[in-house]
Formats: C-alpha cells, structure tokens, sequence
C-alpha cells in the first residue's frame, strides 16, 4: 500500500506524462456525521408543511505536497411552528491531488469542481440519514458548484476594486 506521499505519483489520469497538468480524487470519505430526531416521536404526527433549510460551506486545505483536502459542510434541517423534526450535519470530504497546474487553476478544481465530483455522494448520505431518522428522504436539488465560484471571484474583485477606487485620507 502506497503512503500519502506516494498517492500523488500513483494518480494516473491517463495522460501517461508527470509533467502535463494532472487533477483528480484520490479518496473520499464522512469526517463528521451528526442526525438529530429531538422531538420524535412526535414530530412524526405533525401535518404541518416543514420548513427545510439547506447551508452549505466549502473549505480545502493542503495536507502535504500535492495533496489537498477539500471539506463539503452540508447542515439541513426541518422545522414547523411546533419545533425541529430533524437536523443533519455532514463534513463530507475528498482527498485531492494536484500536480503542475497553475495556482488559479489549482484553487478552481479545490472550491468548484472537486465540491461539483463530490456533492452527489454527499447528497445521498444526507437522504438516507434522514430516511434513517425516520422521515422521507431528503433529496438536495444539484447545486451548480463552478457559477458559484464564478460569482464568488466576481464579488471579490468588485470588493477589491471599490477598496482601491477610495481616495486615502477620506472618510
């Protein structure tokens, strides 16, 4: 068995040269799993239409040389006037590796299109610990991951050219 070291040179993406830009999933996996059902068995009999709230954060971090963790943190929960039927709290990860692309097109695959690879296998995590909590499956809708991050640059550049266009010294 290869060591974290050696998974990267092992990554074979099929262009058969080590110095062609190379991005893939070299594992994936639940960090942390949380399912709470506090107001069962009641919550069961309730017949009003629940509210469903869906968060969702991004992180990535590097973890030694070209391999990279990026974390998908997915919370839902459910809730009535009458109180919370279930909360879902998933850290949902992928090992990444990465070898000679540019930093813009490193930090592309960890925040659009590893979360974009890996959402599905979230997604199906979440639907069955709420069916397992004894409710029915909840079913995320797809999540466009790259126009997100599209939007996110555009709102950062947006910041940081209003940030410079101020005169220094005004209020």
């Amino acid at each position: 068995m290869a060591d974290e070291g050696n998974i990267i040179s092992d990554l074979n993406l099929g262009n058969g040269e080590d110095s062609a830009p190379a991005a893939g999933i070299i594992s994936q996996y639940v960090k942390d799993l949380s399912v709470e059902n506090p107001n069962s068995p009641e919550s069961f009999a309730w017949q009003e239409q629940p509210e469903v709230d869906v968060q969702f954060n991004i992180g990535a971090r590097a973890i030694e040389g070209e391999v990279h963790e990026v974390e998908l943190k997915i919370t839902c929960s459910s809730r009535t006037s009458a109180g919370v039927a279930f909360a879902v709290e998933l850290s949902y990860c992928g090992l990444i590796g990465m070898r000679n692309l540019e930093e813009q097109q490193g930090h592309a695959f960890l925040f659009a299109e590893a979360p974009r690879i890996l959402f599905p296998f979230a997604r199906r995590v979440i639907a069955d610990a709420v069916r397992d909590a004894g409710f029915a499956p909840l079913m995320l809708e797809p999540i466009d991951f790259n126009g997100l991050y599209v939007q996110q640059l555009q709102a950062q550049a947006a910041q940081a050219e209003a940030g410079m266009g101020e005169p220094a010294g005004h209020a």
